[in-house]
């Protein structure tokens, strides 16, 4: 019983630690400085894939948005995708993270660090 308790405070302990160490982190971003999203912008992978027709939507508890992608070595070649963040409250905006994307054909699907910031209208993305 001594066991499950311990293990209990602990995890406790941990969840409040990162609970805190995110507030901490919103406090030291300044959102309102990041710059303005413009599309087309180059994918967070890099390597000259651009992304377009970005343009994210607050939906209750996400954000959505549909893509495009253009690999560099495929001029003609467009995939067509989808992408979903956690919405999240702060800095009087909205913190789009956590972000699952997929083509929308459902032949790839992945993650992505990219967030976006929304306040008054104006997307704004982290600085490059």
């Amino acid at each position: 019983m001594f066991r499950i308790v311990y293990y209990a405070a602990v995890a406790s302990l941990a969840l409040i630690g990162m609970a805190l160490a995110c507030r901490a982190a919103d406090a030291t971003e300044d959102f309102a400085r990041w710059p303005e999203l413009v599309n087309p912008f180059e994918s967070t992978s890099g390597g000259g894939v651009m992304i377009d027709g970005y343009k994210p939507v607050i939906d209750g508890a996400l954000c959505r948005t549909d893509f495009s992608v253009k690999l560099p070595d495929q001029d003609k070649a467009t995939i067509f995708s989808v992408v979903e963040f956690d919405a999240r409250a702060v800095a009087g905006g909205i913190l789009c993270e956590n972000g699952r994307w997929r083509t929308k054909d459902g032949s790839a699907e992945g993650t992505t660090p990219f967030r976006v910031f929304i306040k008054d209208g104006i997307v704004r993305r982290p600085p490059a």
